[in-house]
C-alpha cells in the first residue's frame, strides 16, 4: 500500500489539512474534510481490493460523489472554497472520463492529475479553515 516515500508525504498532507479543518474549520470545511478524508480511504481500500486494472469504475464513482457534495456546498455555503474544490475535482473526474473514451493518456499522467488534484482540494479546505477560524476568533467566537 504505502511503498514510496511519497506515499508517506501524501498520507500526512491530507491527514494534517483534514485533522486541521476538522478541528478548526466551520461546518462547510468539516464536510469537505470528511468527505475527502473518506473519499481518500475508499479510493485506497478499492485499489487494494480490486486491484490497480479494474479500480476506475469504483473510483470514477466515489470521485462523482465527491463532485456532487462540493457542489451542494457551493450551493448553500457563503464561503469561496468549494468553488476551487468543485473546479478540481471537475479535472479529476474529466480525467476518469477520458480514460473511459480511451483517449489514451498516459497512466502517469493521469495519477498525476487527479493527485494534484487531490492536494489542491486540500488546500483549499485548509485555507478556508483557517480563514473560518480567523473570522470565528474576529467576532470572539472562538476563545482556545
Amino acid at each position: 500500500m504505502f511503498g514510496f516515500a511519497s506515499d508517506y508525504v501524501g498520507l500526512s498532507i491530507m491527514l494534517l489539512a483534514g485533522l486541521f479543518a476538522l478541528a478548526k474549520g466551520g461546518r462547510p470545511e468539516k464536510i469537505g474534510a470528511g468527505t475527502m478524508l473518506v473519499a481518500w480511504f475508499l479510493s485506497i481500500l478499492a485499489q487494494n481490493l480490486v486491484g490497480y486494472d479494474a479500480t476506475q469504475w469504483p473510483v470514477f464513482i466515489i470521485d462523482l460523489v465527491v463532485l456532487g457534495v462540493f457542489i451542494a456546498l457551493v450551493w448553500k455555503s457563503p464561503r469561496s472554497w468549494p468553488v476551487w474544490a468543485s473546479a478540481l475535482q471537475l479535472l479529476a473526474v474529466a480525467s476518469h472520463v477520458m480514460v473511459f473514451l480511451r483517449m489514451q493518456p498516459t497512466i502517469s499522467a493521469f495519477y498525476t492529475v487527479v493527485n494534484m488534484a487531490a492536494y489542491g482540494i486540500m488546500l483549499a479546505i485548509t485555507v478556508g479553515a483557517f480563514l473560518a477560524w480567523q473570522e470565528r476568533r474576529a467576532v470572539g467566537q472562538d476563545t482556545e
